[in-house]
């Protein structure tokens, strides 16, 4: 018993509803701990950089699932069987919904991924669900190449304390900026902030100026599908939210949508889109 008080008083203690975590899933995170949560997120990238699922298995639960590009998916059958020569990657927290969100690039030109992770943690801190946005050759503005240029320009350090926006501040960010597509006036919510720069596929709105701007080629034409099915990795520390997404309005294509906010302020996002295989066209 006195073990088991002591495991509790360990671990961060956070009441939070199912809805204020964004996933139907969503868990109380009274046994949520980051060292666990970096522990797997570690092991995905170990197990994505080999190719080799056998990595995973000291971290995951025993009925796990694996989505990828929306979709259901056999992991041996995915891109997490693949062994990738990553450049770059960064894990985002959140320890209210218990997951991460990883970024990876993989930039050789033969084998050329940008990736982006959600891990869910079940209430045993074992993962429940690695969900994943695989892009690659015909993903929207694919080069992975310039994606990692520009995202060695950024600089993505935690957030002072004292100026953190809160996690309804930085999800309400993002869901204004998604619900443009289908509402004319979601744009008037947005938090726009100069600078701000938007990484679309490979396609860059920074130029390294005070007047950056992330508002080129915002919707004018709205059409009535909003982008659905939406899941939430939000890290206060980070000011950033990932969101992934049915993007209705492109052939109906798994979506990744990050967001930082510095100062209740758009500072970057980070955008990949996948078309099911196939060239994304509007």
């Amino acid at each position: 018993m006195m073990l088991f008080i002591g495991f509790v008083e360990a671990c961060i203690v956070i009441a939070a509803t199912q809805a204020a975590l964004g996933h139907p899933h969503a868990r109380h995170a009274s046994d949520c701990i980051r060292s666990v949560l970096a522990e797997a997120a570690d092991a995905y990238i170990a197990a994505q950089a080999a190719g080799n699922i056998s990595l995973l298995e000291g971290v995951l639960a025993e009925d796990w699932a694996y989505e990828e590009n929306n979709k259901r998916e056999e992991p041996r059958k995915g891109v997490l069987s693949k062994a990738l020569k990553i450049d770059h990657y960064r894990t985002n927290f959140d320890l209210i919904a218990c997951a991460t969100y990883t970024e990876l690039i993989a930039a050789d030109p033969a084998n050329p991924y940008v990736i982006g992770t959600q891990i869910r943690h079940g209430r045993d801190s074992k993962v429940t669900l690695i969900d994943t946005v695989s892009s690659t050759t015909n993903s929207w503005l694919f080069d992975a190449k310039k994606t990692l240029e520009h995202v060695l320009q950024e600089s993505w350090d935690p957030i002072p304390e004292s100026k953190r926006d809160s996690r309804d501040v930085i999800k309400a960010a993002g869901d204004a900026y998604l619900d443009m597509w289908s509402n004319a006036t979601a744009a008037d919510a947005v938090p726009w902030g100069t600078p701000c720069a938007r990484l679309e596929g490979s396609a860059y709105t920074g130029k390294g100026r005070p007047d950056d701007s992330c508002k080129a080629g915002i919707p004018s034409n709205h059409s009535q599908a909003p982008n659905t099915r939406r899941r939430y990795v939000i890290d206060e520390s980070m000011g950033s939210v990932s969101i992934f997404c049915v993007w209705e309005h492109m052939m109906m294509a798994a979506d990744s949508h990050e967001f930082r906010l510095e100062g209740g302020k758009l500072r970057y996002v980070h955008t990949m889109t996948v078309c099911g295989g196939q060239q994304c066209r509007l």
